[in-house]
């Protein structure tokens, strides 16, 4: 079915006599093809957004209707590969066009020329129901790619074809209870905006180890949590992703460049192959899918990217995989709902977004999750959502991060005084929180008994009472302060620039396990024990302070994780040697 175009707005096009169109439908519009999704419809006129440069288009084009919301393609060939926000392969694309795009390339998400070896898991003659494992594809050295069932087909195997296929070939065929038999290839296609079905969800239990310090013992998510990371340019909210996408222990990153600038996102794409898998040694990309929309893109398609990302992520879920999913950033993406918005001439809610902005935000968070899968085989993913926040002066309180914090249940407030001061990661410890700690208190104290969380309370109390007496001593001065309060600030020192402070260039401090975190902080506050016993019993201040083995505690985090246990012995001896000859110094004098 067709229609005419009556009126361009940017990438905002109407057209009438498609009445037979429904909403979400992608249509084709103009001579060179270009695509788009209609968002609403009033009688048989369609309002479009189109996901390409809509110049030279206008009214008496022809717009054709596909009958098909957007959709994404779901099979072997997504890893350690770029897409564009509507799942097109960039590389395929330069390969094709150039340097430069050229508008109504249409490309398969999936290459159709390449062969990969199906192995059958069921058997002719099972009974399967959506969500089985039909057989697997060894997609990268790290991936196992199974091929499920896809949502709609149940009944029994007829034919099942191991050995090299492309995508497109039938390797299995299932009939139904009413004879019906369905063919089916290694490629599923899902529409962007639905979330895909699972048997149940679970509340999130187990955290998420990033090897960062600050996230993982003060503020940790779990797998399957949502989190945030607000903070103005500059502060490190890209590199932060970075290190998340490089450490964390999940099995699969969908890393979306939503709207971010074209430099960023080139520094993106050329470090990420060049990245070390710290699990395996092989290249980060192969456990990775890339979507690539930066800002000088079409607008309509940063708007699609983050549901694109969130489908792909989806997909693995349902194999049983962790997945995290880094958007950066969704301001840029609120922003391309802002201008959509105002191009359909809708009333405008606070700073011009519209209204619905927290239910948009809501929809991508919300698919986030721990569920089990649809399957007979009792599997379990999570999807992790990790989405960075751009607000403009870093200034929170703007209607993104406010819809955003409203949501999501961890906050990692990065802040630029930090990021300007060389303390990375820059997140700020009095500003951020975390609402997983309830939930994953028992697999802490399963793992590491009691003493990890108490040390994380006793740091955060520590860390809290530093601030208060910061405001004393720019009154006042430090000489003011009790011998107990100095302590105090002494110790809080030590946890900002022993602990929290990493260094992404060295590996040993790139990334910490939750042990090597546990017996580190553990120094740091057993240097605050023992020397609150010093004091009372009447030690020397100044001499406390300046024991040889405080030194070699800011040095331990660098240790090599080999003999790192060996080393923290040997500090925390000597540190008990050290305070009782100061304490048996004083009692001489």
């Amino acid at each position: 079915m067709s229609g005419t175009i009556t009126k361009v707005s940017g990438p905002l096009v109407v057209a009438e006599g498609l009445a037979d169109a429904n909403v979400s439908d992608v249509v084709r519009v103009g001579s060179q093809r270009l695509i788009g999704e209609i968002l609403n419809m009033t009688g048989d006129t369609a309002s479009i957004q189109v996901y390409e440069e809509t110049s030279g288009l206008g009214p008496g084009a022809a717009v054709e209707t596909t009958g098909m919301p957007l959709s994404v393609e779901l099979g072997p060939g997504m890893l350690d590969n770029i897409y564009d926000g509507i799942q097109r392969p960039l590389p395929e694309m330069r390969a094709l066009t150039g340097d430069c795009i050229t508008r109504g390339t249409d490309v398969k998400a999936l290459n159709r020329q390449k062969k990969w070896d199906f192995v059958p898991v069921a058997k002719v003659g099972d009974k399967l129901a959506p969500g089985d494992v039909l057989g697997t594809v060894q997609e990268t050295t790290a991936i196992l790619h199974k091929i499920m069932v896809p949502y709609g087909v149940k009944g029994e195997v007829t034919f099942l074809a191991g050995g090299l296929h492309t995508v497109d070939e039938v390797v299995a065929a299932i009939r139904d209870e009413k004879g019906k038999t369905h063919e089916l290839t290694m490629i599923q296609r899902w529409p962007v905006r639905i979330a895909r079905p699972y048997t149940r969800k679970y509340v999130p239990s187990r955290p998420m180890n990033s090897g960062q310090r600050i996230i993982d013992t003060l503020f940790p998510i779990a797998k399957g949590g949502t989190a945030a990371v607000p903070g103005p340019f500059g502060s490190g909210k890209t590199v932060v992703q970075h290190q998340l996408a490089k450490w964390s222990d999940v099995d699969i990153v969908i890393y979306i460049g939503c709207g971010e600038r074209g430099n960023e996102m080139t520094d993106v794409l050329m470090e990420f192959p060049e990245l070390k898998d710290p699990r395996n040694g092989e290249p980060l990309m192969k456990r990775t899918v890339l979507i690539a929309n930066t800002s000088d893109m079409p607008v309509a398609a940063r708007e699609a990217s983050i549901y694109t990302g969130i489908t792909i992520a989806e997909y693995f879920r349902d194999m049983g995989y962790d997945v995290a999913v880094l958007a950066d950033s969704t301001s840029r993406w609120a922003e391309a709902l802002r201008e959509m918005s105002g191009r359909l001439e809708e009333m405008p809610g606070e700073e011009g977004y519209p209204a619905y902005l927290a239910s948009r935000l809501a929809q991508f968070y919300e698919r986030a999750g721990v569920v089990e899968c649809l399957g007979s085989d009792d599997r379990q993913g999570s999807v992790t959502a990790i989405g960075a926040v751009s607000p403009p002066g870093g200034d929170i309180s703007e209607p993104v991060a406010q819809a955003t914090m409203r949501i999501v249940k961890v906050f990692w407030a990065l802040d630029s005084s930090l990021a300007y001061a060389r303390h990375f990661p820059a997140i700020n410890w009095l500003t951020s929180y975390s609402l997983y700690l309830d939930t994953l208190t028992p697999w802490y104290t399963k793992q590491f008994g009691e003493g990890y969380m108490r040390n994380r309370a006793k740091a955060m109390q520590i860390l809290q009472e530093e601030n208060e007496l910061q405001e004393i001593v720019r009154l006042v001065g430090q000489d003011a302060l009790s011998p107990a309060d100095r302590l105090t600030m002494e110790t809080a020192k030590s946890i900002r620039e022993d602990f929290l402070q990493q260094n992404a260039f060295v590996d040993e401090d790139a990334y910490s396990s939750y042990l090597k975190q546990y017996k580190l902080m553990d120094l740091v506050l057993r240097f605050d024990t023992l020397c609150r016993d010093a004091l009372q019993k009447g030690a020397d201040m100044e001499k406390l302070f300046t024991i040889p083995s405080r030194e070699r505690v800011g040095r331990a985090k660098m240790a090599d994780a080999k003999v790192f246990e060996t080393e923290f012995a040997e500090i925390e001896a000597q540190m008990k040697r050290e305070i009782e000859e100061v304490i048996a110094g004083g009692e001489d004098e």
